[in-house]
């Protein structure tokens, strides 16, 4: 009963993810910590990056790969804070800071701030992502506000090379940390069916969100998956 009720949850993350650019995490993380706490992060990281790789392929032209760049580099000690507090640190604080300061974001952004993917933003967002990517397999929100302004295709291609690469950093980390087990890799792999499923479903509904709706949909996602990152603070 586990396996099918988190494989649904997963199937409507990739769908949202291949729709919107990011949303499989936020979508599942909560949900399948309630369900089973070893499906999170590493099998959740697993089917998101076989998600970025599918979706890169599917709009390839339409990244920004200097932006793509920097957010990698500020990635990178942002993977050691998140690596930290997976491993020593209590969780719960840490993930509602990560949480908080994504809200405040998607809070300016709705008042009036229209943040744009400049190399120093791209560089603290990377960081936050980073962090919360491997802490929580939530790390999508950050650099996704900075795109919110782009095109559907243009935000799409563009999280899904960050995250192909993003993940792959967060899981070589975390099997340093000694935290990929052959248990992990087996619910990865059970999950990797309804991901497919879901990412199926998404090329139809591309051009839905593409009239218009981008940029409502990165900020609410957004400000959604802080929402989800509180949640598992305060009940985690």
């Amino acid at each position: 009963m586990v396996v099918v009720v988190a494989g649904l949850v997963v199937a409507v993350g990739a769908l949202v993810q291949g729709t919107v650019g990011f949303g499989l995490a936020l979508v599942a993380a909560p949900l399948l910590a309630i369900l089973d706490a070893a499906l999170v992060p590493v099998p959740l990281l697993m089917i998101t990056a076989v998600h970025a790789l599918l979706t890169l392929r599917r709009e390839f032209g339409d990244t920004d790969w200097p932006g793509v760049g920097w957010a990698l580099l500020g990635r990178l000690p942002g993977i050691g804070i998140g690596v930290l507090a997976v491993s020593t640190l209590p969780p719960r604080a840490f993930v509602a800071v990560v949480g908080l300061t994504v809200l405040v974001c998607a809070g300016l952004s709705v008042i009036r701030w229209r943040p744009r993917p400049t190399v120093p933003a791209l560089l603290v967002a990377g960081f936050v992502s980073g962090a919360g990517g491997t802490s929580s397999s939530i790390g999508g929100p950050p650099v996704a506000l900075l795109y919110q302004a782009a095109t559907g295709p243009r935000v799409r291609s563009t999280l899904a090379a960050y995250f192909t690469a993003g993940t792959l950093l967060s899981i070589g980390a975390l099997a340093l940390a000694g935290q990929v087990t052959a248990q992990a890799l087996t619910a990865g792999g059970l999950l990797l069916v309804p991901m497919l499923a879901g990412f199926a479903l998404s090329g139809p509904a591309r051009p839905l969100l593409d009239r218009g709706w981008t940029r409502p949909a990165v900020v609410g996602l957004a400000a959604a998956g802080a929402v989800a990152l509180l949640v598992q603070a305060a009940t985690g």
